[in-house]
């Protein structure tokens, strides 16, 4: 049986938080929500996977008790337009773990979510398994990150007070990959928390972080996850595959599990015919799961 409660989150905002299944407490920062045909069938012609919360939550439940909440569709909902830091990241985490009674942990967030949960290994002790998807540990793009956000920002400010050009189209209407002629249809709260969020993370040494030792950490991301983004949305490269690839021994090294996922992509590489499978093995391994019941 799945119960539900809320968060209260740093800016008094509520989530709600559901949990389910028996074990060690797992949080996961997905939607459980179905999404509508439309859009479910616009993510996969995008190469997304709209059913990946529920899967994971599933199937994850059988050892685990998982906790789930959709921290990024309520702060879409919700903006956190210029308190979204990591300090506050790491306290609404926590208090979405409070919420659910779990006094300790272990977290898997994908993309943006994953370095979240690096931000969270660095503030609290409460932390027994991490995993990041989608987002190397070191080497991260967070300064290709803030350009593309400052554009996306920018470019909200620009659709809240005139049309769309003749040129831009819906997600949906558009060619996969083809982001130079989608419509930007994010407010600009929406997209200046994220610009705040990567602003406060220009000064941080990811290859100084002290993750604490014994914490048990994955990172895997697709071999092919690059991103090169035309100078209207910042004139970027986000690199996510190759600098996890590049570090791959010196992570292990300092205790880090690393998977490199050959052709796999971003969006790919977050599926949960892709996902599920290495989590399950992985808490299998570090023993973080419900374990059987003694003869």
């Amino acid at each position: 049986m799945a119960e539900t409660v809320e968060a209260v989150l740093h800016d008094g905002s509520r989530i709600a938080v559901t949990a389910q299944g028996e074990g060690p407490a797992l949080l996961l920062p997905v939607r459980l929500e179905p999404y509508g045909t439309v859009e479910a069938e616009t993510m996969r012609k995008w190469g997304g996977d709209p059913d990946v919360g529920p899967a994971l939550v599933h199937g994850l439940s059988r050892s685990n008790r998982v906790i789930a909440a959709d921290y990024e569709g309520h702060r879409m909902a919700h903006p956190a337009a210029d308190t979204l830091t990591p300090d506050h990241l790491a306290a609404d985490l926590l208090a979405i773990a409070d919420a659910a009674g779990a006094d300790v942990f272990g977290y898997y967030g994908y993309s943006w979510l994953a370095l979240s949960g690096l931000q969270l290994a660095l503030r609290t002790d409460r932390l027994r398994a991490l995993v990041m998807g989608g987002f190397p540990p070191v080497d991260g793009p967070y300064r290709s990150m803030l350009a593309v956000t400052r554009a996306a920002h920018a470019m909200s400010q620009a659709t809240s007070t005139q049309s769309p050009g003749q040129s831009t189209v819906p997600v949906a209407e558009a060619e996969p990959g083809d982001w130079d002629h989608v419509s930007v249809q994010t407010t600009e709260a929406q997209t200046r928390q994220f610009v705040t969020l990567y602003e406060a993370l220009q000064g941080f040494d990811d290859f100084a972080a002290e993750v604490p030792p014994d914490l048990p950490r994955l990172a895997f991301a697709g071999a092919e996850d690059q991103i090169d983004y035309s100078a209207q949305w910042g004139g970027v490269r986000v690199r996510i595959g190759e600098p996890l690839a590049q570090h791959q021994a010196a992570l292990i090294a300092a205790g880090w599990d690393v998977q490199v996922l050959p052709g796999l992509d971003h969006l790919s590489a977050m599926h949960s015919s892709v996902v599920l499978p290495i989590l399950t093995a992985w808490l299998q391994r570090v023993g973080w799961v419900r374990r059987p019941a003694a003869d």
